[in-house]
């Protein structure tokens, strides 16, 4: 007869109490008979897979639309842009995944960018009594977006038309590095903590943590100073992260508006990097992925090593506007009663790939036609064509426009003051290559693509000396090229990675750039009204409140006092000053001021 189970061990116990060398029927083969048991009731590897999706940077863009040329959004590469796209990316991977297995995150700048964007905030704005929800909301709880972090541009319209568009998400706006100034505590929720449940085993918790961009402090100084501050990422990744893994997370994503190349575009005005994702993965341990914002490059998968546990960090960054969808995909391994992470890696999805979703199309169909409507009004006529296609090398009157308005505002801000006797400079920049206000009549949307940004406009104290130092700063933008060569115009420019936006015409002073020179001795022959610049005498320097800020590190104009500001966009006083001509001729504002040379030769 048979043991049973209780009878064996008694039987076993007593023999080895009484030390019997007793010898049980197969008792030599027991040892391959209970590795086969083992094997028999060994149960395979319980496993979870979860899909992380991550947009970043859309600026606005709900549809495949350009509102500055009144046309369907083409490009040689053949993108295609907006969340409309993105929503049938969404819809896919939902459907290969299942939409209990996924999570969609942004990484920030979502309030501007677009004509749509400021329609929103300045024409119908969503702050006014009874206003309309913002159509960035719309689409993105549409969609159905888990978590967004802060971008630096969602600051841009003040914080009571950010703390708007927060109130109508219908998911948190995360920024665990946007301090209270007062509290020293989160003003927004610094993280969110999502459950997917797994059929016989404890649910897999992912925390997501959210970071916003130090040089919010500096590019938007106007609306945070005294409120917000704003440390720096590792600092506070390192802070939080071991909180989400005490509160049982499995998985750590971090949602970063902040690229990956560890570069500051401010200098040293902060203590702080800019662009610092590699870094938060390489000095924090337990981060699984990390979605990457703020730099609009395209990184389908980097692997970032971790200094302290030699693990592997994921980091994506999709390309911006909603041009592509960055994949996290997760696998994870229950064992020793708790969920790891077995292995992550990451893609990306394009949007030329697929078609708008009719119901984000449906959705926001007014708000579209309304914008539309609101660029295409005629506010006045050219005399003749202008364009930015040379405006990187050459002093083009269309940037002269814009310093030219930027003048008489200043100017006539000052009246009256005792500063309206100072002369007064203005700088601008080419911010597009393909910017063109055409001979006829002239749009809202001609002027918005000139002036793609919603800076507004400062006055600041600045000398003949510390003017010098900002055009030879300014002047690093170009390539050193000898004597002798051939001059390629599309290598010409943007040394250093420098962008097109911190290239600036100085208005009012006439000078020349020898880019035959090294970086740092290249200005020449500087002169105010025909005579040489006088070093002490004093100016009113008309800027954006980016520069003014300090946003692309130009020296003295950051720490130079300020006489006036206002809110108003620049764009706006385009539009203004325009309209008030009727008639846009380059005689009114077109100067020659700068030009290239190289040994006193004109380059062009």
């Amino acid at each position: 007869m048979p043991l049973n189970r209780l009878n064996r061990r008694k039987f076993l116990k007593e023999s080895a109490a009484a030390g019997a060398g007793v010898v049980i029927a197969g008792a030599v083969a027991a040892p391959a008979a209970q590795a086969a048991e083992s094997a028999a009731v060994k149960k395979p590897a319980r496993r979870y897979s979860l899909t992380v999706m991550g947009t970043t940077d859309l600026h606005g863009h709900v549809f495949n639309w350009d509102y500055f040329k009144d046309a369907e959004y083409s490009d040689k590469a053949g993108n295609a842009q907006g969340l409309a796209r993105i929503s049938t990316l969404v819809n896919q991977v939902r459907a290969e995944k299942g939409r209990c297995n996924t999570l969609l995150l942004d990484a920030g700048d979502t309030i501007q960018g677009t004509p749509l964007t400021y329609y929103y905030a300045k024409v119908d704005p969503i702050t006014a009594e009874g206003g309309p929800v913002h159509p960035m909301a719309q689409a993105m709880n549409a969609i159905g977006y888990d978590a967004a972090a802060l971008g630096n541009h969602e600051f841009n319209y003040g914080i009571e038309t950010l703390r708007k568009f927060e109130e109508q998400l219908r998911f948190p706006l995360l920024g665990a590095n946007a301090l209270d100034v007062k509290t020293q505590r989160p003003a927004f929720p610094p993280y969110v903590i999502k459950k997917f449940r797994v059929p016989g085993l404890p649910s897999v918790k992912v925390a997501v943590l959210g970071l916003t961009n130090p040089g919010i402090a500096i590019w938007d100084k106007a609306y945070v100073q005294g409120k917000l501050e704003f440390p720096g990422l590792e600092e506070q990744a390192a802070k939080w992260v071991p909180r989400l893994k005490s509160m049982g997370a499995d998985v750590v994503v971090v949602s970063a508006h902040s690229g990956s190349s560890g570069t500051s575009s401010y200098g040293d005005q902060l203590p702080y990097v800019e662009n610092s994702a590699a870094l938060v993965a390489q000095q924090v341990p337990d981060i699984d992925a990390i979605l990457v914002g703020h730099a609009h490059v395209e990184i389908p998968e980097l692997r970032v090593t971790n200094a302290r546990t030699g693990k592997t960090v994921v980091l994506s960054e999709p390309l911006a506007y909603a041009e592509r969808l960055s994949l996290f995909d997760i696998e994870l391994v229950f064992a020793k009663g708790g969920w790891s992470v077995e292995s992550v890696s990451s893609r990306v999805l394009n949007s030329n790939s697929v078609a708008d979703d009719p119901k984000i199309t449906k959705l926001l169909s007014d708000e579209h036609a309304k914008v539309v409507e609101y660029v295409n009004q005629v506010v006045g006529t050219a005399t003749e064509t202008l364009t930015t296609v040379e405006a990187r090398y050459k002093d083009a009157p269309i940037i002269d426009l814009i310093t030219k308005v930027q003048e008489d505002v200043v100017k006539a801000a000052l009246a009256g003051t005792e500063y309206a006797s100072l002369p007064v400079l203005a700088q601008a920049s080419p911010f597009s290559r393909t910017s063109e206000i055409p001979a006829g009549e002239v749009t809202i949307r001609d002027l918005s693509s000139l002036y793609v940004y919603d800076n507004t406009l400062v006055a600041k104290l600045l000398t003949g000396a510390q003017l010098k130092a900002y055009l030879e700063y300014s002047a690093e933008y170009f390539v050193q090229t000898a004597p002798d060569a051939v001059v390629d115009v599309e290598k010409l420019t943007n040394a250093n990675n420098r962008p097109d936006y911190n290239y600036d015409y100085v208005s009012g002073l006439s000078y020349e750039i020898d880019i035959a020179q090294p970086a740092g001795s290249r200005v020449r022959n500087v002169t105010y009204k025909g005579a040489a610049l006088d070093d002490a005498q004093k100016f009113v320097f008309a800027v954006n409140n980016y520069r003014a800020n300090g946003g692309g590190a130009f020296p003295h104009v950051a720490s130079a006092q300020e006489l006036w500001s206002e809110s108003t966009e620049i764009r706006t006083r385009i539009a203004e000053w325009v309209t008030a001509k009727g008639v846009l001729d380059p005689k009114d504002f077109a100067s020659v001021d700068w030009r290239l040379t190289r040994g006193g030769a004109p380059v062009f």
